[in-house]
């Protein structure tokens, strides 16, 4: 006989494996731990499977529990982006959005993608730059909201969380161990310059920057080439490129990048108070799959 699978179960679920912990989940959604036992064995009753294997001291999906979770976080997708087609229907206007490229070659098309969906009314115009340019449109007005890497000055500015920086080379070339070290960069300001600059001179190893390019695209095409390393948030590293973590050649940048939101003044527009929790949504996925 077919079943109707909770959607509350199944959050519950997803929220567990994403946090790595069924103790965590139950604090995420303030239940206690038997509760949540409770419901992951109706879930598993529904499903005729066990979705979950003992390892160690924790919990791992079976291959059963693969296929649920990749269809539960599509229905709770679906369930939460009707929910807010729904509340979104009278929302209009229009959106000046400003982004660091890092985020606008990752994951700004599916956002506007489902932001567009549920808010048909409103128009979103993304402008994608420096971040220093865009913290200076927010603060003259032309721009509503930017995401942008470093305590940038601005009148309205919140940070959202910080991200760890790393050393990322090409697998085909032994940069780490040339003398003085290649950097590819962004020209100043660049707060992942600046922390691998410092990071250098401490440890007292030479280095010359032999790439610049005002374009993301542009330092990964050179690293991938072997002119050099470069410095950047583990978030948006291409697969052809490779993260240098733990080599004892190259000094470990403990400095983490805060990525920053701006602000127009004033209270915000229905719109834009709209995407602005988008965004910050999203971050918070990205946080917790990264924790994962």
């Amino acid at each position: 006989m077919d079943r109707t699978l909770d959607l509350d179960v199944l959050r519950t679920f997803v929220t567990g494996h994403d946090l790595g912990s069924f103790a965590a989940a139950a604090e995420r959604l303030g239940r206690s731990q038997s509760a949540l036992s409770l419901q992951l064995r109706k879930l598993e009753m529904h499903a005729g499977q066990a979705l979950l294997r003992k390892d160690g001291r924790g919990l791992a999906l079976t291959p059963a529990g693969e296929i649920m979770l990749s269809y539960a976080r599509r229905m709770i997708e679906l369930n939460d982006e009707a929910l807010t087609a729904v509340r979104g229907v009278a929302v209009e206007g229009w959106v000046r959005l400003g982004l660091v490229q890092d985020f606008a070659e990752s994951w700004l098309p599916s956002l506007l993608g489902r932001f567009a969906r549920a808010h048909p009314g409103v128009r979103v115009e993304a402008r994608v730059d420096r971040g220093a340019v865009l913290a200076a449109a927010v603060a003259k007005g032309e721009l509503d909201l930017a995401l942008v890497w470093g305590d940038l000055p601005g009148p309205h500015r919140t940070e959202l969380t910080t991200m760890p920086i790393a050393w990322i080379g090409s697998p085909r070339h032994q940069i780490a161990t040339m003398r003085p070290l290649p950097l590819v960069t962004f020209e100043p300001p660049c707060v992942f310059r600046e922390v691998a600059v410092r990071a250098l001179d401490q440890a007292g190893i030479p280095w010359r920057v032999t790439f610049t390019s005002p374009s993301l695209a542009g330092l990964w095409a050179a690293v991938e080439a072997g002119l050099g390393l470069t410095p950047r948030a583990l978030h948006s590293t291409p697969a052809r490129l490779t993260v240098l973590a733990g080599d004892r050649r190259l000094p470990k940048l403990k400095a983490r990048a805060g990525l920053w939101m701006h602000a127009a003044g004033g209270t915000a527009k229905p719109a834009v108070a709209r995407l602005q929790d988008a965004l910050i949504e999203t971050i918070r996925n990205e946080e917790t799959g990264r924790a994962a």
